[in-house]
């Protein structure tokens, strides 16, 4: 008797455990968010910026998808090479186009709108997660050039204060 009480209960947990891990799994699938980049030609809250991103640094969490939509005509979302962790493929989305991206490695994901990189239209996807920090040193060191040279800096600093371990 004692053996098929043992027996039971082993049967019972093991269940219990696939059940928990495939839970598990199904809540990390259900609690993959969209966030929305919106690109722009005037700044929402600064009328002073023209051709941006807003916002222009994300954070999400792997598996998280970010959709760029084009709310003003004349815009795209397109990796920055060198700017992405090693193996990604990135996105490039077509003018005037909305353009998603479903990213699942952690890291610093530089995107710029390519007819309007050297006015400044950049900014920053910052995916939470293990092994996040590989690719931050080659991402700040890919040469910007025009107005996206300042733009980088002020995004560089800006990240430099946040906290990224939460």
């Amino acid at each position: 008797m004692t053996q098929l009480v043992r027996r039971r209960q082993f049967l019972a947990a093991t269940a219990a455990s696939t059940l928990f891990m495939s839970l598990g799994a199904q809540r990390q699938a259900w609690a993959a968010t969209t966030h929305t980049v919106e690109m722009l030609n005037k700044h929402p809250e600064n009328d002073r910026l023209r051709q941006v991103f807003f916002p222009r640094i994300i954070t999400i969490e792997a598996g998280d998808t970010v959709s760029f939509v084009s709310v003003d005509k004349g815009h795209n979302s397109a990796i920055i090479d060198g700017m992405i962790p090693d193996g990604e493929e990135g996105w490039s989305g077509r003018i005037s186009k909305d353009v998603s991206a479903e990213i699942t490695k952690p890291g610093f994901y530089g995107y710029q709108c390519t007819p309007h990189a050297s006015v400044g239209m950049v900014g920053l996807v910052i995916v939470k997660g293990d092994g996040m920090m590989d690719n931050l040193v080659a991402a700040q060191e890919v040469r910007q050039r025009g107005k996206a040279k300042k733009v980088w800096e002020e995004i560089w600093a800006e990240v430099e204060g946040m906290d990224l371990t939460a």
